[in-house]
C-alpha cells in the first residue's frame, strides 16, 4: 500500500492526537491552511559559478514559471502563490496581463524580490555603496519592484543583499551601515501600508571579511529603525556551521520580529539542497518552536513560507514537489507534540521524558495525514507519484525544446 493512500493509519495518527490531548480538526484544518510559496527562479536553468546545467523543459519564460508553480499547486494544493525576481522575470518591464495569468492558473504572484546585486554597478554594493549614485540606482530599482508588488496585490517586498567588504580597510564599516539605514529608510517610506520589508541576512558570501546585515541581529536591529512593517527573514541555509536556529526564530517571535522563511538545506554553506534533505529534524525542530509559541503562549504572528533553493541535478518539478511535501509532513510531526505531556517532562525537569516527547512526534510518519488531506481536498495523496503519471514534464519538454533564455545566475 502507497504510504500516502491509506486512511487507516491516518486515522490511528489522529486517534492518538485526540488520545494526547490535541483536536484532531484542528490538525487537519492547520495542514490544508499551510501556505508554502514557490520560488520562479527554481523553475529555470540554473546551476554554480562555474556554469549552468541545462535540463529538458525547464522554465524559459515568466509564463512557463508561472504554469510550473501552478503544477506544483494542483499537486500539492498548499502552494497559491509564486515569488518573483524582477530582474531575471521580468527584464522588459512588468507586464500587467500576467496577473490575469497567474489567476487562470489557479495561483497568485507572491513576493517580490529586488535585485541589486547582479548588475555592474553593484560590484562595491548597492544600497550601502559608496557612491550616491549607485545607492540611488538600487533604491529606484526596488521602488520599481514596491510598484510591481503593489500591482500584483503582494504583501511582501522580500529584500536580499550581497553588499559588504572582502578586505580589512576597503571601506568604513560605521559609515556602511549609515548609509544603509539611510537607504531602507528611504525605501520603506516608498512602501504603502498593506506591504510588509522581508529583510534577509546572510554571514558571507559574496562578502568574505564582512556582510552588511550579517546575522538575525542586525537584521531586526534595522527592522527596528524602520517600522512595524518590517520584519526579520530566517533563511536556513545563511548560517555558519552548528548554529541553532530555532533558537534564534523563537527569539525572534518573543520580539514579534519574525517576519517569514526561505526554506532550503545545508552541508557546508548557503548550499540551497533540497529542503531537509540533510537535516530534517532541524526544520522539525524549528516548526516545534512556532506550533509552541502559537499553541502554547498564544502568539498571534502571520510568517510567510517561502521556498529559496537551487535545482541543479534533480528534475526541477519534482524537486519541488518533494520539497513542499516534505515540509507538509514535518509540519505536521510539529502538530502532534503532546504540549501538556512535555510541559509537564520540563518543569520535572525530565530531560529523557521530554526528548522523547520530541521524538515520538518526530518519528510519527506523517505522510498517511498529508495524503489524506490531499484527498480531502480533491487531490491524489501521493503528489510525485501523480505528477509523473500525468505526462507534464513530457509535454514541457516538447514545448519548450527550441526556446532560448530564461537562465537565472551561472
Amino acid at each position: 500500500m502507497n504510504a500516502y493512500d491509506n486512511p487507516q493509519a491516518a486515522q490511528a495518527v489522529l486517534e492518538n492526537a485526540k488520545a494526547a490531548g490535541l483536536d484532531p480538526d484542528r490538525i487537519i484544518d492547520q495542514l490544508k491552511r499551510l501556505h508554502i510559496e514557490t520560488p520562479s527562479w527554481a523553475y529555470a536553468e540554473g546551476g554554480t559559478r562555474f556554469g549552468v546545467f541545462r535540463q529538458p523543459g525547464s522554465a524559459k519564460t515568466i509564463e512557463h514559471k508561472l504554469a510550473d508553480a501552478a503544477a506544483v499547486h494542483c499537486y500539492t494544493g498548499i502552494t497559491p502563490t509564486i515569488a518573483v525576481h524582477v530582474l531575471w522575470d521580468f527584464p522588459d518591464g512588468f507586464d500587467p496581463a500576467l496577473i490575469e495569468k497567474a489567476k487562470k492558473l489557479g495561483i497568485q504572484i507572491g513576493a517580490v524580490n529586488p535585485n541589486v546585486f547582479q548588475d555592474q554597478a553593484y560590484k562595491y554594493g548597492s544600497l550601502a555603496n559608496p557612491k550616491p549614485e549607485v545607492r540611488k540606482k538600487a533604491i529606484d530599482h526596488v521602488r520599481d519592484s514596491i510598484k510591481i508588488a503593489t500591482q500584483t496585490r503582494s504583501k511582501f517586498l522580500s529584500i536580499w543583499l550581497a553588499d559588504g567588504t572582502n578586505y580589512p580597510g576597503q571601506d568604513d564599516i560605521a559609515q556602511r551601515r549609515a548609509r544603509l539605514i539611510d537607504s531602507l529608510k528611504e525605501i520603506y517610506q516608498a512602501m504603502p501600508n498593506d506591504q510588509v520589508l522581508l529583510l534577509e541576512y546572510k554571514p558571507f558570501e559574496p562578502a568574505f571579511y564582512q556582510t552588511d546585515i550579517a546575522d538575525w541581529g542586525m537584521s531586526m536591529t534595522l527592522c527596528r529603525k524602520l517600522g512595524d512593517r518590517a520584519k526579520v527573514l530566517v533563511d536556513i541555509g545563511h548560517h555558519y556551521q552548528a548554529q541553532n536556529i530555532e533558537q534564534i526564530v523563537t527569539w525572534l517571535i518573543e520580539e514579534d520580529m519574525l517576519g517569514g522563511f526561505h526554506f532550503n538545506d545545508r552541508r557546508y554553506a548557503d548550499d540551497d539542497l533540497t529542503t531537509a534533505s540533510i537535516d530534517p529534524y532541524q526544520v522539525f525542530r524549528i516548526f516545534n518552536e512556532i506550533v509552541a509559541a502559537q499553541q502554547v503562549r498564544s502568539r498571534k504572528f502571520e510568517l510567510a513560507y517561502m521556498v529559496d533553493q537551487s535545482h541543479n541535478l534533480k528534475p526541477k518539478l519534482e524537486a519541488m514537489l518533494q520539497t513542499v511535501d516534505t515540509i507538509h509532513q514535518l509540519y505536521a510531526k510539529a502538530l502532534l507534540v503532546n504540549r501538556k505531556a512535555l510541559a509537564k517532562a520540563q518543569a520535572d525537569q525530565d530531560i529523557i521524558a521530554a526528548e522523547e516527547i520530541l521524538r515520538d512526534a518526530w518519528l510519527t510518519d506523517t505522510r498517511p495525514l498529508v495524503g489524506l488531506v490531499r484527498q480531502q481536498t480533491g487531490r491524489a495523496p501521493d503528489a510525485i507519484a501523480a505528477y509523473r503519471k500525468s505526462g507534464y514534464q513530457q509535454q514541457v519538454e516538447k514545448e519548450r525544446a527550441n526556446i532560448k533564455g530564461g537562465d537565472t545566475l551561472g
